[in-house]
């Protein structure tokens, strides 16, 4: 569980709310269920038209991978490459091939295939990047799809405040409808900046920070197949994958892996 997350989004509220009583406010005053219905649920269905309704559907659970820590576990990716390429020294590129089935990574067994079919190292990288390039297109489209809800939002936010301003003008004559008119006016464009620099756009950032830490394991995998079919030493290995963490994470893992 990402404790950032969930630390953020209580603590952005909270001091929202916090603002409100302190000075003066009541919270039931901010409660519009026709602002909500116009900035939440209209924009939602507004995504509905820019994207397939299957994405749309699922941005949900996209959404929830901002709670979830990601574990790459480049330790133990570190360690099998180092043990792959000290195995392909003393015993050759062959004896690779019995110890890829029970090999969990999908994207290093096939570039570890590929190097024990003898493939030439170029066609590797260019196929390892190719499917590096389509997860992070993928990757990509999720992020835009929550990038269009914060943008969508604020402007149904600005709609409910020019529907709230007409409706009010046109019943200036009854003053017991203003009020309302007037709180669907306001109220419309807090919720959109709400959803927008509350919501959807720090889960943006974090859904990109997600996307990086992975592209970078997957970048440091195919130097680490590449260094094997190269015939790398392990320890040469292991300080060339070590240059893909931070320094304070390199320090751990080095400590562990190079032990020896």
């Amino acid at each position: 569980m990402d404790l950032a997350s969930i630390i953020g989004i209580v603590g952005a509220f909270a001091m929202v709310i916090m603002g409100i009583f302190t000075s003066g406010g009541s919270i039931m005053t901010y409660v519009d269920l026709p602002s909500f219905l116009i900035v939440v649920v209209g924009s939602y269905f507004a995504l509905f038209i820019n994207y397939p309704m299957s994405m749309t559907l699922g941005i949900f659970s996209t959404i929830g991978l901002i709670f979830k820590v990601p574990n790459f576990g480049e330790q133990g990716i570190i360690t099998k490459l180092m043990a792959f390429s000290d195995k392909a020294r003393r015993e050759g590129l062959l004896a690779l091939e019995e110890e890829l089935e029970d090999l969990d990574d999908e994207f290093m067994k096939k570039g570890l295939r590929l190097v024990v079919d003898g493939t030439d190292a170029e066609i590797i990288r260019v196929l390892m990047e190719t499917e590096l390039n389509q997860i992070q297109e993928r990757h990509g489209v999720k992020i835009g799809l929550v990038n269009s809800w914060a943008t969508l939002a604020p402007g149904l936010g600005m709609l409910g405040t020019v529907i709230g301003l007409i409706a009010m003008m046109k019943n200036l004559d009854d003053p017991s409808s203003i009020g309302p008119n007037m709180a669907v006016a306001l109220i419309t464009t807090l919720y959109g900046s709400i959803m927008a620099n509350i919501v959807f756009i720090p889960m943006s950032g974090k859904l990109k920070g997600q996307d990086a830490s992975e592209v970078k394991v997957k970048e440091m995998i195919i130097e680490g197949v590449l260094s094997i079919q190269a015939g790398d030493n392990p320890r040469i290995l292991g300080l060339k994958l070590l240059s893909f963490l931070n320094p304070v994470d390199r320090k751990t893992v080095e400590a562990e892996v190079l032990k020896d």
